[in-house]
């Protein structure tokens, strides 16, 4: 009783002087020779009610009804000054984002006057006062906590110059919200009033003011704040959890306090129905998304933070999601970063200006679905540097006007959203297929201006890496023509050493030791000309193609007649199926996959060769059971001039085959497995009647 009594005068004396402190502080900041700008008034206005506060509180004591009220008055001036110091600081459209969280903070400060009142007006039951003090205590608490939120963007949201003048304002009522914070956080935990604590809050308050009207004494015009995007989610992510908690626990309070029948069971449950939403709810990817898009919706004049986002992209660019991983895997992971999509896929352009898939993120089914864009879609990218909404494609409104309808892969029941051009120099370089966001919105214009941005800064990736690798297949040609050297060397000796024997034999063809030697010197020569002929007679030079139409069915066994019958290799052929092309390129690329099919299958395993009809094309597949190939390989390696698995191999065989189909207006595919095998698809124009009855009139005739 004693300890009480003693905490009671400091108590008192400690209001006391905060009353007279605030008071001198009011007048001296009124008197300083500055413009009544509205952080000023502001000011002036907090301390005076910061005064009466102090006085009532010296008074009348703090579990004091009148006590409670001029602290919601005090806490509402200062609300007022925060306010006032940030509309100073920036732009209208900026205050107005801070301005919602201190709506927030001043409902929640009525809000605690209303539950005041009430307690006042209906004389309850102790049981019931005491619930609604920790309620109250639960609401000081969180004004509190989101007042100091604010002081921390009001800091750090300031320029380096302007923010020394800020940080003894940021600093005072810093410490005075800590304060409180754990004041009524140790209200709320005991029940009871912390009379020691109590007896501190008015000396706390009134040291506190002394610094605090100095640094409003200062010219805070310059300030200027920029809200950060991160802190304002965390901060209304916070303010959506601390309304959370005080729901629960208040009404947790309240039905702890009901006589009724069955009231400790319905708090338990309630409690526990509660607790079991805020673990499912709180934590999901679909509540992050759409808090974060009422964030950028509601406190932003723009929905990107461009700074942020060219740091990740440029980050993500840089190092990517996994070690190792090659830029064509980090462009659609950067493309579907920035507009929250949970998967992507690149497309890059073809020789043929097809654009084919080339790698995916976090979309593993897209490679069976669609391997090429539509040709209307590949068109309007090479025409236009434009972002396609395929929401509008699908409705009719694109500004490509009437198009065809989308393959399956991208109709309205797909997963497809967006196609965001990558162009270098009005050059068509790929496209970014992205998937539609966990939370559907439409694209704006400020979706279309930033996609487009990035997109043409991937694409200078994309031609920057394109050069490097023509630069580096230079220097293997470079390194293949020193290759060669060596090999025109050593036919060279062997001519050499032919002549001279051809030029001995007319003296010594009747000795028998030269005969002899003769013989083992032909042999030699003839092995050696023999493997040369061997590694050199799959590359010829280059030619024009010869388009006939001839049998496909007599070229595939022409084929396997080639290969030892040692070799298993299963023939599947349609028995009337003419083709147009060049059967000696067909033949030669034939040969050259079905050599490295039989090359990576396993000893005994069978290689498969098949033809079929598809309406006016002829398909061929080589399929074998060999190790595969994973997707860097095929795209990086397979087709790269001079790069073999084999110790002896030229490294151009694919290469080869790949332009012979090209060349006689053909297309050759690629499907691999690692541990499951390879399959080569060859696709070629069909030779059918109705081309005979548009080349041939006499055809019909007879």
């Amino acid at each position: 009783m004693v300890g009480d009594h003693l905490w009671n005068v400091v108590g008192l004396a400690g209001s006391t002087a905060c009353a007279v402190a605030c008071t001198i502080g009011a007048l001296w900041l009124a008197q300083r020779p500055l413009p009544w700008r509205r952080e000023r008034i502001a000011g002036v206005a907090a301390l005076c009610f910061t005064a009466l506060w102090a006085g009532v509180l010296a008074a009348l004591g703090g579990e004091n009804l009148f006590s409670e009220a001029a602290e919601s008055i005090r806490n509402l001036a200062w609300l007022a000054l925060l306010h006032a110091l940030f509309a100073s600081g920036v732009d209208r459209e900026s205050a107005q984002r801070v301005r919602f969280v201190i709506a927030s903070l001043v409902f929640v400060t009525l809000l605690q006057g209303a539950v005041l009142g009430v307690t006042a007006t209906m004389h309850p039951g102790r049981e019931f006062t005491a619930s609604a003090l920790e309620v109250s205590a639960l609401l000081h608490m969180l004004v509190a906590i989101g007042s100091l939120v604010l002081l921390h963007h009001l800091y750090t949201g300031a320029s380096h110059h302007d923010r020394a003048s800020t940080r003894w304002v940021a600093l005072s009522l810093s410490a005075w919200w800590v304060f409180e914070l754990n004041f009524y956080a140790v209200s709320w935990f005991t029940g009871d009033y912390p009379v020691q604590i109590a007896g501190l809050r008015g000396l706390v308050v009134g040291i506190v003011c002394v610094p605090l009207a100095m640094a409003l004494g200062a010219d805070v015009r310059r300030l200027r704040f920029q809200a950060s995007r991160n802190v304002a989610f965390r901060s209304l992510s916070l303010l959506l959890i601390g309304g959370y908690l005080l729901a629960m626990a208040g009404l947790a309070r309240l039905l702890s306090a009901l006589d009724a029948d069955g009231a400790r069971l319905a708090q338990v449950g309630f409690l526990v129905a509660l607790l079991t939403v805020a673990a499912l709810w709180l934590p999901s990817p679909r509540f992050r998304a759409w808090l974060k898009v009422t964030v950028q919706k509601h406190l932003f004049s723009h929905r990107y933070d461009y700074r942020a986002e060219w740091l990740r992209l440029a980050d993500t660019i840089g190092h990517g999601s996994e070690e190792g991983s090659a830029l064509c895997a980090r462009i659609p992971q950067a493309v579907a970063e920035i507009t929250q999509s949970p998967a992507a896929a690149l497309f890059l352009i073809e020789g043929d200006g097809v654009l084919s898939l080339s790698d995916t993120w976090r979309w593993p089914m897209l490679e069976d679905e669609g391997r090429e864009l539509p040709t209307e879609i590949v068109q309007l990218l090479a025409d236009r540097d434009y972002v396609i909404d395929l929401e509008q494609w699908r409705e009719g409104k694109s500004i490509a006007g009437e198009t065809d309808a989308l393959p399956a892969w991208l109709d309205s029941s797909s997963r497809a959203w967006a196609i965001v051009p990558l162009r270098h120099f009005d050059r068509l370089q790929g496209a970014v297929l992205l998937a539609r966001p966990v939370i559907d919105r439409q694209l704006d214009w400020e979706d279309f201006d930033l996609l487009t941005v990035v997109g043409r800064q991937l694409a200078s990736y994309l031609s920057e890496q394109a050069t490097q690798r023509a630069l580096m297949e230079a220097a293997r040609f470079d390194e293949f023509n020193r290759r060669m050297a060596f090999v025109l060397h050593d036919i060279k000796n062997l001519a050499s050493q032919l002549s001279l024997l051809s030029h001995n034999a007319q003296r010594h063809a009747d000795n028998p030791a030269f005969r002899a030697d003769m013989l083992k010197t032909l042999g030699t020569s003839t092995d050696k000309l023999n493997a040369l002929i061997r590694r050199l007679a799959r590359y010829g030079k280059p030619r024009e193609a010869r388009v006939a139409r001839f049998d496909l069915a007599a070229l595939m066994r022409e084929v396997k007649q080639r290969f030892s019958p040692g070799q298993r290799i299963e023939l599947v052929c349609d028995a009337d199926c003419e083709v147009q092309g060049d059967r000696e390129a067909l033949e030669q690329a034939l040969v050259h996959l079905v050599q490295n099919a039989l090359d990576a299958s396993p000893e005994g395993a069978p290689v498969c060769l098949s033809a079929r009809r598809e309406k006016s094309r002829a398909v061929i597949d080589i399929v074998d059971v060999g190790e595969g190939m994973d997707a860097v390989f095929v795209r990086d390696k397979l087709f790269a001039p001079f790069v073999s698995s084999k110790p002896d191999g030229f490294g151009i065989g694919a290469l080869e085959a790949r332009e012979l189909v090209r060349a006689m207006g053909g297309q050759l595919h690629v499907q691999s497995r690692v541990r499951l095998g390879t399959r080569f698809t060859i696709e070629l124009s069909r030779f059918t009647v109705e081309d005979v009855h548009g080349t041939n009139p006499e055809y019909e005739a007879a």
